[in-house]
């Protein structure tokens, strides 16, 4: 009985034992992931070629370290002076990371390199490094190679070694997937590089990334036939060799794509693979269970900086906090949004220098009671909590990041300026006698290279409280002429055989439509053909964009005016569809007109406004000029200026305007477009289609000559 027992106890023990060393094995391995790593660069510029940092609790909204500059100088590790394409790897010892990158510093070399560099490190904060020149270690094989692009990392558990594959390209071309195994120490490639993969069309194979899934390898990789760009996939039982390429693509954009890279949520059976649209100035991610069928889920992405191609993996709690200790920051960066419904969350300031944080927010908001609902960078906490009483002026609160704390003053103003939550530009405003509203008419803004699709209108009573009533032309949907470039409309309201209608003009493919409905928020149907789709007689150069409609009270009649370099006017037919071709006009006032006619009558006068300057310029600004009839000779005063930028204000790029009468009374408004306030300034070119609308008051002197506006934040009250 008693050995029985003894037999038991040993054999309980030897279980536990096995059971112990399988968890420590298991666990080693299996860390408890709370985030995520995203290693990137940014551009092609100078300072840019460069390894940044930046982290995520979802896999969703990333975040950038040390304010999106570098954490590891190129200089120090590269032969270029610069590094592209990050690409980092968790070791299988779970404490490792490898990182290999591209040595190439484009603003001296073009697009020609010959090495990549190895890099190793235990705690993701110091790295040693070491630089592979390929035709220098390899003369006779790769003597002739000019390009060393994108490599990666892969665990070959067949040889227990580290795979690393990269894209190379010959005198003879195209460019290839090679791989070669890096040595014990990832110092130095162990093999010669052998080819992994080729296009079977023979076309340029570049920025290969491979991920293990249920007993298959999937490389995905961007294929550069004439015919055939994008990303693709090949799939292979073996790591090295047998990779059959799959139909189609797998990027879910039409636009130019590169540098995909594919990562598993946490705790989840789904997907990422994000890829570099480099050519819109975005990333794309799209999720998937599969890896076949890829959705887009970027309404679900934020980041608050501009990467190019580069790569994420899981990461612990403890890593987060040591990468937050070494690069967090709490500054400007550390503020990502603010939950309350009632701040103008895009308009917010947050000034570093004097530590104060300016919460613009909607007119009906208490501010006896406004929790601004902090939304910060992982691991920043905020205090005090819940709602404060920022009427009586400024409110402190201290930020705090582990060991250190910074306090900031933070107030809170009923602001009308701009009057639209959103980027839009170009506003059109009219008043509809049918429904005693006003609406504004503008172009979707926010889409790099003015490349939105679809219209909305928004409806007031009162100029200042406005509701988005939706898209009224979407040019991918409604319109069979043109599906691109949705700029710059115009609208007016006519009562025909005692019904009102409602004909709006608009931009699409640098061309000029007309739709029509029964009512101010649609539907609106398309007339099927453009309106104005060629440069009058005489007109050299300019585009076809930026009409405006007006009805002259004198004589009854209807015009069209148009133009981006030149001012065209032509008198409508009665069906306001169509225009009397021998009426066509060039009524250019003066070469500071470049686009955006707005015509209006008051008091005998026609007023013709225009924006001189380019939208992307912060000098963009509106002038005008006035005439005795709607296509006479324009008088132009010696000081035109209706509306400008205002520096001291943060106010720039004043611009692109229509104006408004409000029925039965001389009380008229200015209603135009701005960069955004107050990062547009910093953003160069992107400001011009990262716009928002603003309303002013217009008012006149005795003579009628316009009294130059000052642009405010803090808008119109109420009209009646």
């Amino acid at each position: 009985m008693k050995l029985n027992l003894i037999k038991k106890i040993r054999l309980l023990s030897v279980c536990c034992a096995i059971l112990f060393i399988a968890a420590c094995s298991t666990t080693s391995n299996n860390k408890e992931y709370s985030g995520y790593l995203f290693t990137y660069f940014t551009g092609n510029g100078p300072g840019e070629e460069a390894v940044r940092y930046a982290l995520s609790k979802d896999g969703y909204n990333y975040y950038a370290l040390n304010n999106n500059e570098p954490i590891i100088d190129s200089k120090k590790i590269s032969s270029s002076g610069g590094v592209r394409d990050p690409h980092i790897l968790r070791g299988e010892d779970g404490k490792t990371f490898y990182m290999v990158i591209t040595d190439l510093y484009v603003t001296e070399q073009g697009w020609n390199n010959y090495a990549m560099i190895l890099m190793k490190s235990t705690d993701l904060i110091n790295w040693t490094s070491s630089i592979i020149n390929i035709p220098e270690t390899y003369p006779e094989e790769f003597g002739d190679v000019k390009r060393v692009w994108a490599p990666q990392t892969i665990y070959d558990k067949e040889t227990k070694q580290y795979m690393i594959y990269w894209s190379m390209l010959g005198d003879k071309g195209p460019d290839i997937i090679y791989y070669a195994y890096a040595n014990e120490d990832f110092t130095a490639l162990a093999t010669t590089p052998k080819q992994l993969y080729f296009s079977p069309s023979n076309a340029a194979c570049i920025d290969g990334d491979i991920i293990y899934k249920d007993g298959k390898y999937h490389l995905f990789f961007k294929n550069e036939d004439a015919s055939k760009k994008g990303i693709m996939q090949a799939v292979s039982d073996n790591l090295t060799s047998g990779y059959e390429e799959l139909e189609g693509f797998m990027n879910v954009t039409k636009k130019p794509v590169e540098g995909s890279s594919i990562f598993k949520l946490i705790d989840s059976d789904e997907y990422i693979l994000m890829y570099d649209m480099y050519s819109s100035g975005k990333y794309q991610f799209t999720k998937s269970k599969d890896l076949k069928s890829f959705a887009v889920v970027d309404d679900k992405i934020s980041m608050n900086f501009h990467p190019r191609h580069g790569t994420v993996i899981p990461i612990t709690k403890e890593e987060e906090l040591s990468l937050l200790n070494k690069w967090g920051n709490i500054g400007k960066s550390a503020f990502v949004s603010y939950n309350s419904k009632d701040i103008k969350k895009n308009n917010v300031v947050v000034d570093d220098k004097n530590n104060t944080i300016y919460l613009p927010v909607n007119l009906d908001t208490d501010l006896k009671s406004l929790n601004p609902e902090f939304q910060l960078t992982p691991g920043i906490t905020a205090s005090p909590e819940g709602a404060q009483d920022f009427f009586n002026g400024p409110v402190t609160y201290s930020f705090s990041m582990g060991e250190k704390t910074k306090s900031y003053k933070v107030s809170a103003q009923q602001d009308n300026n701009p009057v639209l939550n959103g980027f839009y530009a170009d506003p059109e405003i009219i008043y509809s006698h049918k429904t005693n509203k006003y609406y504004l008419y503008p172009t979707s803004d926010g889409f790099t290279g003015w490349s939105g699709t679809y219209f909305k209108t928004f409806s007031s009573p009162d100029l200042v409280n406005w509701t988005d009533e939706g898209v009224i032309v979407d040019l991918k949907k409604d319109v069979s002429w043109a599906n691109r470039n949705a700029w710059a409309p115009t609208a007016i309201e006519k009562k025909i055989n005692g019904e009102y209608k409602y004909f709006y003009y608009f931009t699409a493919a640098q061309k000029i439509g007309v739709a029509v409905s029964d009512n101010p928020t649609g539907p609106f149907v398309d007339s099927g053909k453009p309106l104005i789709a060629e440069r009058p007689k005489g007109i050299k150069g300019g585009q076809e964009i930026d009409p405006d409609v007006f009805t002259d009270p004198v004589s009854g009649k209807s015009y069209l005016y148009w133009g981006n370099g030149y001012m065209a006017c032509a008198e409508l037919n009665k069906d306001m569809v169509s225009i009397k071709k021998n009426t066509i006009k060039i009524m250019t006032p003066d070469r500071t007109f470049r686009e955006g006619a707005e015509i209006f009558y008051r008091k005998g006068k026609y007023y013709f406004l225009w924006s001189e300057d380019d939208t992307r310029s912060p000098n963009y600004r509106v002038r005008y000029a006035t005439s005795n009839s709607p296509t006479g000779k324009l008088n132009i005063p010696e000081n035109n200026i209706v509306i400008e930028k205002k520096p001291e204000m943060g106010i720039y790029g004043t611009g692109h305007n229509s104006v408004i009468q409000t029925p039965d009374t001389d009380v008229w408004h200015i209603v135009y477009h701005r960069f955004n306030r107050p990062n547009g300034i910093t953003m160069g070119s992107a400001a011009g289609f990262n716009r928002e609308v603003c309303i002013d008051k217009l008012e006149f002197n005795s003579d009628g000559s316009i009294i130059t506006v000052k642009p405010t934040i803090t808008g119109i009250k109420p009209v009646n």
